[in-house]
């Protein structure tokens, strides 16, 4: 048996060293073992082996290259699995890399039992370190520089290195410290430092803040909205003990059956007066807006003098469909882009590219479909001099249903392309699971044939380019079936 001893519970690069090291030898996954801390007899980094001259194995199989790389893939899973609390984890992530050299897409392979193994480990990693960022809560005390936050935390795994530059970012000019069972660390405004593990008395235990923070979660509760399994699926009890909020979650549970009967009993209350005055000049500022358009150059004109949503303040113009008057197929985005809100005209970005493109493959031309938008606005919100989208939200896709339908009224296609989720509830006025309804024919209410598929910016942000290639060809053949619908 060889035997590695690494540094501490997270020392990624002592691992890694010895895994290379282990594999190169061609010591088997059964014959290798890991392990943290030790004492100074075990003379290095190997227990109960000697020192291999370089390309040879420990077993008979004979030499091996000296050279053995993986893939970055890899390498970001197992300095995730790492962080892990199992003690195991060591020894699984050396089971993959000794079959990374045979295997060298196994990675790849998301139904192999260490792969999957491995996946899921990560994600509890994350899921803790995503944990942490929400329920660390910081109490303040006085010391000789001034004030300074502390706060006791116990993360589900070794997570503190991972998610402190969170911290970092959030609280650049407070001076503060998270003290936890595996490790401390301090920002001094200027340095992150890491220190030795820390107990729980350490910690202050309640400062003068507290009080008000306790008064305004209380004031935040809709007894209505209770969910008491979903809340402590997202707030699950361990971190109960250290959340100053969690004493009064009980007692509002409690409750919350009785204040929702009230809430229900109270009449509603009078309009306030302002408020109807302003939407009675917002109604008259939209204009009557019940009539049909009677042709495609009315309802461009009245979309651009829309107002039944705020999104035509910050947009350059309204982007109507485009398409012949009597098209078969209409295909629904979800809103232009910035291209498209220069330019006037849907799909003429780089999403466009990718849709003109899939249709010539799919043997549809440009030039027969009607293509329009969900919104007719583009959403985004600016960094710097780039603006970015941001996705409608249901009352925006609400707001603009009004004239994906009268452009359907207009048009009556045969069949209705949606791509993406937002498009597809515009159509079919409900929320849409995309993944588990895609490419199946649906009857909609007008008569017409509808068949749901992803957006092509989705195809655009896949940073994996064999998935990206293996979607591009559903994406075409999801335009293939919705051609035999015409």
């Amino acid at each position: 048996m060889r035997v590695a001893t690494l540094a501490h519970e997270i020392d990624f690069d002592g691992w890694r060293v010895a895994a290379r090291a282990l594999r190169l030898e061609g010591v088997e996954p059964a014959q290798a073992s890991f392990r943290v801390g030790g004492s100074a007899e075990q003379g290095g980094l190997f227990d109960q082996a000697e020192t291999l001259a370089p390309g040879t194995r420990a077993s008979p199989a004979g030499p091996i290259e000296q050279n053995f790389t993986v893939s970055k893939t890899f390498v970001d899973l197992a300095q995730q699995v790492i962080l892990h609390r199992s003690a195991d984890r060591f020894d699984l992530m050396y089971r993959l890399l000794w079959r990374l050299r045979d295997e060298p897409d196994l990675m790849k392979v998301t139904s192999d039992i260490d792969v999957v193994d491995a996946l899921d480990r990560a994600k509890n990693v994350s899921r803790a370190s995503h944990k942490m960022k929400a329920f660390v809560r910081f109490r303040e005390i006085e010391d000789a520089d001034g004030p300074n936050a502390i706060a006791w935390f116990e993360p589900a795994h070794r997570v503190l290195e991972k998610t402190a530059p969170f911290f970092v970012r959030r609280f650049q000019n407070m001076r503060w410290s998270i003290l936890t069972p595996d490790g401390s660390c301090s920002w001094d405004l200027k340095t992150l430092t890491f220190g030795p593990p820390a107990t729980a008395d350490q910690a202050p235990q309640e400062d003068e803040v507290e009080e008000f923070w306790k008064t305004y979660y209380a004031s935040t509760f809709n007894p209505a909205r209770l969910k008491t399994k979903t809340m402590q699926g997202e707030m699950p009890k361990r971190y109960w003990k250290n959340l100053p909020e969690a004493a009064l979650i009980p007692e509002m549970i409690a409750a919350a059956k009785g204040r929702s009967e009230t809430m229900v009993a109270t009449p509603a209350s009078a309009p306030n007066p302002r408020t109807e005055r302003i939407v009675a000049q917002f109604d008259r500022e939209t204009g009557p807006q019940d009539r049909l358009p009677v042709d495609l150059n009315e309802l461009a004109a009245g979309v651009q003098g829309c107002r039944r949503c705020p999104l035509w303040r910050d947009a350059t113009q309204g982007v109507c469909g485009q398409g012949p008057r009597n098209a078969r197929l209409m295909i629904v985005g979800e809103q232009p882009g910035d291209q498209e809100d220069l330019a006037g005209k849907p799909f003429v970005g780089p999403a466009g590219r990718v849709l003109d493109d899939a249709l010539i493959e799919a043997g549809i031309e440009r030039s027969d479909v009607y293509v329009t938008n969900a919104v007719k606005h583009f959403k985004h919100e600016p960094q710097g001099k780039r603006r970015l989208h941001k996705t409608p939200n249901a009352g925006e896709v609400t707001a603009c249903r009004w004239w994906l339908t009268s452009e359907r009224d207009l048009i009556r296609p045969r069949a209705v392309l949606m791509l993406g989720a937002t498009a597809s509830l515009a159509v079919l006025d409900r929320k849409v699971a995309v993944t588990r309804e895609r490419g199946q024919a649906l009857a909609l209410d007008d008569g017409s044939a509808g068949l749901i598929t992803v957006h092509p910016s989705y195809l655009l942000r896949l940073p994996d380019p064999v998935l990206r290639a293996q979607q591009r060809e559903a994406f075409v053949a999801d335009l293939r079936r919705v051609r035999t619908l015409l």
